[in-house]
């Protein structure tokens, strides 16, 4: 029999026993708690939140384009909210319930609203470009896991006009062709960011205070060197021109002669920038003043007769004997049949009978007699170092096109090839190119860098006005300058009733035209395809805005550049002498 003092022992073994026990046990408690809440606190924090915890990205309003009018500006593109309607699958249960009631607002198949909630992503579009009406019976549903959100998107008040020139902004946010290609860094913005908890249906709680929000920066607004006025006079000389020149494509614009700014520029045919997506030929989208090179025919021979006027190869009194064909590297060089033949030709006479002999032989004055290294090598580097073909303007727009001179030193036939691009075949340029050059040489030799952007204002409002900028200096010389200004005049006081122009006292207008052959793919020219183009100027006492007319395969009774684009460039040009500030010569 066990004594008193021996249970009393037990008991005590016993008692002491289950404290250890139940001090070990919460000692474990402690020790996992301590795992859990401290330890791995940020990881089943984070796996905690991760149904809720979502970021979104808070896109910035893209920045306003403007143009001149009168003596403000207008709105040419704005933005229009618009809204996103989203989903996040994991919280929608009934699926064919959720789609039907969406579908009931925003239209569309049933089927394929609840095909998208089958998706894994835990951001699904279910519809973009939704009304303020269309989002706010959506958000009336307070159905789990739909939400909207709003977004910019383009909107143009003015329609078609300028659209080559502006371009559009795709469902991306992407600028593409025009200014907004050119410029989508500036106008875009950068998006701020908002990372947030939400709610049951996945919305987020904007006043939460673990929110983390970057404010977003908008885009810059710019301000174009068009004139809104001149722009839609110019896109109807333009139309009209074109379908009486039986012709499906064109351009024209209008440049300052001593900036460089772009006043208006037109093509055709052309879209509404809003509904990008419904054109069905992508080539209706690019600026062809910018983006298509073509041989140029004749109105590269004031440019001709510039360099060869420069290099002292020869005066602008220089008489010469044109024998009416020559035959270089084995093909000859002919006119055409107004030329009046064989004989003593004058400076002037190059550009008014437009003698492709003539061009030639002032490519021979340029190498002392002949078409050899030295003309070839000079004329080369008018075209390119001077003229600046074969080089992109950095004009303020998407896919522009550089062109293509031919090299002086490799390459068959190297004679014809220059010999024909004194005249502008076998050489392509763009309108833009051709009329950045013939400004340097009317305006005394200065090379402006063609622009389409008159000031650029960021979200602070400060302005930054843009000078115009030089690129090279005496292009050509001044005594060059004022003879082609001269021959340019004269050649228009001569033929003006060709190209449907009656003369105006007091005022400057001088031009040249160009008929080219269509190159065909598999060599040589089309013999029953050709582009007209004419290149010309107006103003005062001096140039003081240059016209460049480019027509596609018009259909007419006589040449392309006197009858297609010869009528283009006379509404033009009185157009702008009877509206936009060209102050007469009264002496």
């Amino acid at each position: 029999m066990r004594t008193d003092k021996e249970k009393i022992l037990n008991n005590l073994v016993r008692v002491r026993l289950l404290y250890g026990f139940i001090v070990i046990v919460m000692a474990i408690f402690v020790v996992r708690l301590f795992y859990l809440q401290v330890i791995k606190h940020d990881y089943y924090q984070t796996t905690a939140l991760q149904g809720q915890y979502k970021e979104y990205e808070l896109p910035p309003k893209r920045g306003v384009i403007e143009a001149h009018n009168g003596d403000g500006t207008v709105p040419i593109v704005l933005n229009e909210v618009k809204y996103t309607l989203f989903a996040d699958p994991v919280y929608i249960k009934d699926k064919q319930e959720v789609a039907l009631s969406i579908q009931k607002i925003i239209g569309g198949n049933v089927d394929e609203i609840k095909n998208k909630f089958q998706d894994n992503s835990r951001y699904v579009v279910l519809a973009k470009k939704l009304s303020k009406d269309q989002k706010e019976s959506i958000d009336k549903l307070n159905l789990k896991g739909i939400g909207t959100r709003e977004q910019t998107y383009r909107t143009y008040p003015q329609g078609e006009m300028a659209a080559s020139l502006l371009g559009f902004v795709n469902d991306e946010g992407e600028g593409k062709y025009g200014l907004e290609q050119a410029l989508n860094d500036q106008l875009k913005g950068r998006p701020g960011q908002l990372k947030a908890i939400t709610d049951a249906r996945g919305v987020p709680l904007v006043a939460n205070k673990d929110n983390i929000i970057k404010d977003a920066e908008n885009g810059k607004r710019v301000v174009l060197t068009l004139d809104m006025s001149m722009q839609q006079q110019l896109e109807n000389i333009l139309k009209t021109g074109l379908e009486n020149a039986k012709s499906k494509s064109g351009g024209v614009f209008v440049m300052d002669i001593n900036t460089g700014a772009i006043k208006a520029m037109a093509n055709y045919p052309t879209y509404n920038p809003a509904e990008f997506f419904k054109v069905e030929d992508a080539s209706v989208f690019n600026n062809t003043n910018v983006s298509d090179a073509y041989e140029v025919g004749s109105v590269m021979k004031p440019l001709t007769m510039g360099a060869a006027l420069s290099t002292g190869a020869v005066k602008p009194d220089t008489t010469y004997y044109d024998p009416g064909v020559f035959t270089v590297d084995g093909n000859k060089i002919t006119n055409v049949e107004e030329s009046g033949g064989p004989g003593v030709k004058t400076m002037a006479d190059i550009l008014r009978l437009s003698l492709n002999t003539g061009a030639t032989w002032l490519l021979m004055q340029m190498g002392g007699g002949e078409i050899n290294a030295k003309a070839r090598d000079t004329w080369h580097d008018y075209m390119v170092n001077k003229y600046r073909f074969s080089k992109l303007t950095n004009i303020e727009q998407g896919y522009e096109s550089p062109g293509l001179v031919p090299s002086s030193e490799d390459g068959y036939g190297l004679n014809i090839r220059f010999a024909n691009s004194a005249f502008g075949q076998g050489m392509t340029a763009t309108p833009i190119q051709m009329g950045s050059a013939l400004a340097s040489v009317l305006n005394g030799g200065t090379y402006y860098q063609p622009r389409l952007v008159d000031e650029i204002i960021d979200n602070n409002g400060k302005a930054e006005k843009l000078q115009p900028k030089v690129v090279e200096k005496d292009v050509v010389t001044s005594q060059a300058s004022q003879s082609v200004t001269d021959f340019m005049v004269n050649l228009i006081n001569s033929n003006h009733r060709v190209y449907g122009f009656d003369l105006r006292p007091g005022y400057l207008v001088g031009g040249k035209t160009g008929t080219a052959q269509i190159a065909n793919p598999s060599g040589g020219y089309y013999d029953d395809r050709y582009n007209g183009s004419f290149t010309g100027f107006v103003g005062g006492k001096k140039p003081q805005y240059v016209i460049v007319v480019r027509v596609n395969e018009p259909h007419v009774t006589g040449y392309a550049g006197s009858k297609a684009a010869g009528p283009i460039f006379s509404a033009t040009a009185n157009m702008l002498i009877d509206n936009f500030g060209v102050i007469p010569d009264n002496n």
